[in-house]
């Protein structure tokens, strides 16, 4: 998609503070971190938004979404805690209408987020 923010990063079109790529995702910094660490991650086909798309064939990168997660909060240090978030339509605050997980940490987070 030609007018997709996260698909222009992962055409290499738009740069990024990429921190990691692999088969099915991609992950960078976040250029408007709400948290000392705040990396998207990001599958590289364009899904634009939860629901519906979970079938066999999507296992791979919904796979990857999380355990790249996991392997980035491990390389950031953050042993003491993080956040997951995906935003899922306009009254959750998506503003890009592509999938993306935000992996949030290196502070004290609090409750409720929103």
């Amino acid at each position: 998609m030609t007018d997709c923010l996260f698909c222009r990063i992962v055409s290499g079109e738009i740069e990024a503070d990429i921190v990691h790529e692999g088969a099915e995702v991609i992950a960078f910094r976040d250029i408007n971190p709400q948290a000392p660490t705040h990396i998207q991650i990001i599958p590289r086909r364009h899904v634009p938004k939860v629901g519906g798309f979970v079938a066999e064939q999507d296992s791979a990168w919904l796979v990857e979404l999380f355990s790249t997660a996991a392997d980035l909060a491990r390389a950031e240090g953050l042993e003491a805690g993080f956040r997951l978030v995906i935003n899922n339509g306009p009254l959750a605050g998506q503003s890009v209408h592509h999938v993306h997980l935000h992996l949030l940490g290196g502070r004290q987070l609090g409750w409720p987020p929103g």
